[in-house]
């Protein structure tokens, strides 16, 4: 068994493309349109075959849930980086909304920033 795909809602899955691609660098995967859009990204530095699936949230639960999570701090996803303070810097310089400054707990050090989606996502270095 493998991961294959991690779904995440989004708000606008264009400006999730948008931000997931030229902010954070993944690139695109899979855009189908049918009944519904398939739209996946993939970080070009991960495990091949592993995608983001930017979901839309337009089934009203789904959203009451993601705002819900958004409005508790509650991180859709965590994204893993050798250097969370570097990329914090990067991002910074185009325009990312950060909660913070990076915080070390223990062998880690992480921060959250929002993806103008409707999410907060959670920036990772572990150090162990």
């Amino acid at each position: 068994m493998q991961i294959r795909h991690v779904i995440i809602k989004v708000d606008d899955q264009d400006k999730a493309l948008a931000f997931y691609t030229s902010v954070l660098g993944f690139r695109k995967s899979r855009d189908r349109r049918g009944r519904t859009r398939w739209l996946t990204v993939a970080s070009p530095k991960g495990p091949k075959g592993v995608e983001l699936v930017l979901e839309s949230n337009a089934f009203k639960p789904a959203r009451a849930a993601q705002k819900a999570l958004y409005d508790a701090v509650f991180p859709a996803a965590i994204l893993s980086t050798n250097d969370v303070a570097a990329e914090y810097q990067r991002l910074k310089g185009l325009g990312v909304k950060f909660r913070g400054k990076p915080k070390k707990v223990g062998s880690s050090r992480f921060v959250f920033f929002d993806d103008t989606c409707g999410n907060f996502i959670v920036l990772l270095q572990n150090e162990a």
